[in-house]
């Protein structure tokens, strides 16, 4: 793999450390490991192992610097062929972030703090997999900044045991008592409260010295002085060491006979306590954030309240008084730092992660409406499976659609959504973006093509969006293919656009997947018609839909038949929605030569699809249950207006498609004062049609 991390500086510190020894554990191991920061002391340590370093300006928190440093970032990553990018730091995963989408490559983050709730730290979150140290930051993630728990990865700080040597404390216990602080000097870390606490050891243990490890940011100096300041009116001036930044803390921890952290506020981790255990030195440290899954208090370590010097300066004098403890202490801390915080474990885990984000990959297709154009998606489906076997799939379908797909052997995930209703409007369209971001997608198919379907496209923050370029926002597409023309009927139409991934069409067969308990409801509703079992059945469709009122045979039309088919001692079903009861309830009064079976709003539609297979034919406008009929290769006559069937009729087996040819036609209104292209439609070419598909 080639992996590059992304710092803001390689200086002394928890992030630089890491990145130092993940980058020579990945070269050792045979991987490219690239470093990008604005340069430090350690590059020639990077250089050294055998990394490669580019100095750019991440760490700079301006924007017109970011926005400039965007391509260059993406010229590295193109030269160097990257294949994931591990941003350590908010100012550098907002580089990242950007020059990852337009390169394709995986972008993962690791949180090394505690970050505030504001927008500027929401990036941390973004990645494909974000690597958390501690069970306090993978909650705060979670919580603060709405991280899906799926893309959370816990994996520990480690430390180098070829580097940190342990020694007992007994062994180190000399006539000066050393007690450490290393860290940077900010606030954050608790340097007041610790001086303080020393200021009440001294007066227990004469023989203190106190060695201050680490130094100030420029923009801290105040603060330092201050704490010298403290150190001279509290009279430890004699006995206190300010090192400064030491990079050799291996020989530093190597003299001490106590660490203490003193942090106030949540501490991500505390890589400062595990190197000081795999050394050997006892550690006293306050009770806050990632500290309380290092530390277990009385077995490895000591833990206090933070902000208090009288509980810190009992905790470490109860250590100096008793050497029996400190041992212990020292022994079981070192155990558990060989089990969970050695560094090759913590390679190890992060090479999962990576091999994880590069293998498992998550696809959405949006397809919102309507019933039969999701009954179409279909042979697009199967298609996709075959194509991505691995892939995790979603799809996202609109609330009347979605029991089509309930058992659907193609995909993974159903989302559903209700335009209509609840997720109705810009409010509801973003509420639904907001869950397709969790859902962290890497590719989405947008099979559905209008404005709401590619913005939830662009919205979803995925990398790869597919669909057709039309005037309907499909700018906010990456991958876009014009819709050609002469027309093409639907399933070729959808193939057309897979190509782009692809995906070629062999095999445009619709399905369905009812269960046992739909075809034993069919088989039941059948049966209380006192249908003989040699009687043949013929479905009709009585309408089409609200809208589409152009599309209906007229019903005194629809009556005819059932009257001419049952002389011919042929059973007639019909089908529609509630809504078409009263219509279907006239049909019934108007037919004299046979008993309808009156199926209108009587069936779910995995129901009506068991209903249309016991069909030896059925007979529907240009509506969903067309291609239902499609779907469970029952023969169909299709009744074609105002629609063009080149552009509409659905795959079937065995079917016939009455139409007119009319100037106006096909015209795509939902009103028309004649209707001449469906009135025109005679029964006695029906009938005609229907005898050669029995035959």
């Amino acid at each position: 793999m080639k992996i590059l991390q992304i710092l803001p500086e390689l200086n002394v510190g928890g992030v630089e450390t890491g990145t130092l020894d993940l980058a020579k554990y990945l070269v050792r191991l045979g991987h490219k490991a690239v470093v990008v920061s604005a340069g430090g002391s350690l590059v020639k340590d990077i250089e050294a192992l055998g990394g490669l370093h580019y100095q750019l300006p991440v760490h700079k928190k301006n924007l017109l610097s970011m926005v400039k440093t965007v391509p260059l970032l993406v010229e590295i990553i193109k030269k160097e062929e990257i294949d994931i990018v591990h941003a350590r730091s908010r100012v550098p995963a907002w580089i990242a972030f950007f020059a990852c989408r337009s390169t394709k490559t995986v972008f993962i983050t690791t949180c090394h703090g505690y970050y505030k709730k504001h927008l500027f730290s929401y990036v941390m979150g973004w990645a494909k997999r974000v690597i958390v140290l501690s069970n306090v930051i993978a909650r705060h993630m979670i919580e603060d900044f709405a991280v899906p728990h799926e893309r959370i990865r816990l994996i520990p700080r480690s430390v180098d045991l070829e580097r940190f040597k342990y020694s007992s404390p007994d062994k180190k216990r000399g006539k000066e008592f050393n007690i450490g602080i290393i860290g940077r000097i900010t606030p954050l870390k608790g340097h007041l409260f610790f001086i303080k606490a020393m200021a009440k050891v001294a007066r227990v243990v004469p023989s203190i010295k106190i060695w201050i490890v680490g130094d100030a940011p420029s923009s801290r100096q105040a603060y330092k002085e201050q704490i010298q300041v403290l150190v001279r009116r509290l009279g430890l001036n004699h006995c206190t060491e300010f090192l400064g930044t030491q990079r050799n803390i291996p020989e530093i921890l190597s003299n001490l006979d106590l660490v203490v952290l003193a942090t106030t506020t949540h501490e991500a981790f505390g890589r400062v306590i595990i190197e000081a255990q795999a050394a050997g030195v006892p550690v006293v440290a306050t009770e806050v954030g990632g500290v309380v899954d290092i530390i277990e208090d009385g077995r490895t370590g000591l833990m206090v309240p933070p902000s208090d010097p009288q509980s810190m300066a009992e905790a470490v004098i109860k250590i100096f008084k008793d050497p029996s403890l400190a041992r212990s202490l020292a022994e079981a801390a070192y155990t558990k730092v060989k089990e969970k915080y050695n560094v090759e474990l913590m390679v190890n885990n992060t090479l999962n992660v990576y091999k994880d984000a590069l293998t498992n990959f998550k696809l959405l297709i949006i397809k919102l409406s309507s019933l039969g154009d999701v009954i179409l998606s279909t042979p697009s489906l199967r298609a996709i499976r075959e194509r991505f076997p691995h892939h995790k799939i979603s799809f996202l379908v609109g609330e009347e659609s979605k029991d089509v797909l309930l058992r659907c052997p193609y995909i993974d995930e159903l989302l559903v959504v209700d335009l209509k209703n609840k997720d109705k409007g810009l409010r509801g369209l973003l509420g639904v973006a907001r869950v397709l971001r969790k859902k962290n997608f890497d590719l989405v198919i947008d099979m559905q093509n209008n404005r709401s379907s590619h913005l939830l496209s662009f919205l979803s923050l995925s990398v790869q969006r597919y669909g057709y370029a039309n005037k309907k926002f499909s700018f906010l597409l990456n991958h876009r293919i014009k819709d050609e023309k002469p027309a093409i009927d639907p399933v070729t139409h959808q193939f057309r656009m897979l190509k782009m991934l692809g995906i070629d069409l062999r095999d445009n067969r619709l399905e369905m997947w009812p269960s046992k308990d739909d075809e034993e409801y069919i088989e039941n509703l059948l049966s209380g018609e006192w249908l003989s079992a040699d009687q043949k059945i013929i479905g009709i469709n009585i309408n089409a839909s609200k809208k589409w009122l152009t599309k209906c045979w007229p019903t005194v039309r629809i009556a005819r038949l059932c009257d001419e088919l049952g002389v011919r001692n042929i059973r007639v079903v019909i089908t529609g929605t509630e809504p078409d009861a009263s219509s279907a309830n006239a049909l019934v009064l108007m037919v004299k030569n046979t008993k309808i079976i009156n199926a209108c709003g009587k069936t779910t539609v995995n129901q009506l699809s068991c209903l249309i297979r016991r069909c030896s034919l059925y007979i529907s406008a240009d509506s969903s249950p067309l291609h239902i009929a499609a779907a469970v290769n029952t023969p169909v006559i299709a009744f074609f207006g105002p629609t063009d069937p080149a552009r509409h009729m659905p795959p079937a087996k065995d079917y016939l498609i009455i139409k007119r040819d009319l100037p106006c036609s096909p015209c795509y209104k939902p009103k028309c004062r004649h209707k001449k292209c469906m009135d025109l439609i005679t029964v006695e070419e029906v009938l005609e049609a229907i005898d050669k598909l029995l035959k």
